[in-house]
């Protein structure tokens, strides 16, 4: 296996990712997870976890190279919560303001939902559901930081230049999350219109992102900068921290979302190519 693995890593890592998204799909369309008690999709990323422990071990590699270098976790962790918080406080000064001046001032509450472009449902406040939730989404990071990060970026760099090793992981990226609009278009909760633009705005919106962890990704040398600022986007502004109006729950979460990623991804690569440019001088 490992001299398939040595060549044809574009290959490779499609026949990967392919691997990947119908488990992904299965659990999402067939076994629906997130509507059980559990609340979350979680076996497709136990899978992928396991697949990283198997690469790596046929490969030789050591979990630093893809980026999990325990010396550097707790400092940055840190930046990548610190860099979270910033930009989605900009976001929710915006979501209040936005609320206010719809005559639907709304208040922030702590409780576990999870996440859907149609709305979130099932409010829970036990604390058995917020630790599951918590859980759930250090496995979630884990596995799409160490797989589409760590993993396809340092693999495809074996044979391919770092820019394209970083807009090929973040196509996949942008790529994985069209099975949530696709369930919603199956489901019937969303019409072609409507999951046409929805599948576009999420992938392109995914793979900004996917840039962005990639590029704290190249310019740290870890996967916990982004992984942190991940698992917070994820577990606490997404299913744990909602705005509440009278009219409803997370009416413009939407909003908040693309408020929050876009501001801090533009402010990533602003920072990028700066310090390249500094780098470069």
């Amino acid at each position: 296996m490992k001299d398939f693995l040595e060549k044809n890593v574009v290959r490779n890592s499609i026949l990967l990712f392919i691997d990947c998204l119908i488990i992904h799909t299965f659990e999402v369309m067939v076994i629906r997870t997130d509507e059980t008690v559990f609340a979350e999709c979680f076996i497709n990323k136990v899978f992928g976890i396991v697949l990283l422990f198997v690469l790596l071990r046929r490969l030789g590699w050591k979990w630093r190279k893809i980026g999990f270098v325990k010396e550097r976790a707790a400092a940055d962790i840190f930046k990548g919560m610190l860099l979270c918080v910033c930009f989605y406080s900009i976001a929710f000064i915006i979501e209040f303001i936005m609320l206010r001046q719809k005559g639907t001032p709304g208040h922030m509450e702590f409780f576990t939902t999870g996440f859907s472009l149609t709305g979130n449902v099932v409010k829970q406040t036990g604390i058995g559901f917020m630790l599951m939730c918590i859980g759930f989404n250090i496995i979630n990071v884990w596995m799409e930081e160490g797989l589409f990060r760590g993993f396809f970026m340092t693999y495809a760099d074996k044979e391919r230049s770092k820019k394209f090793s970083l807009l090929f992981a973040a196509l996949l990226f942008g790529l994985w999350h069209l099975v949530t609009p696709f369930r919603s278009l199956v489901d019937g909760d969303m019409g072609i219109g409507e999951f046409a633009v929805m599948s576009i705005g999420y992938v392109v919106l995914s793979a900004l992102m996917g840039i962005k962890w990639g590029l704290l990704f190249r310019m740290s040398g870890t996967v916990w900068i982004g992984l942190a600022d991940h698992f917070f986007n994820n577990c606490v502004v997404t299913n744990l921290l909602h705005v509440v109006t009278d009219t409803g729950t997370d009416e413009l979460q939407i909003v908040r979302v693309l408020i929050g990623e876009l501001t801090s991804f533009f402010a990533v690569l602003i920072y990028y190519k700066l310090r390249n440019r500094k780098t470069a001088e």
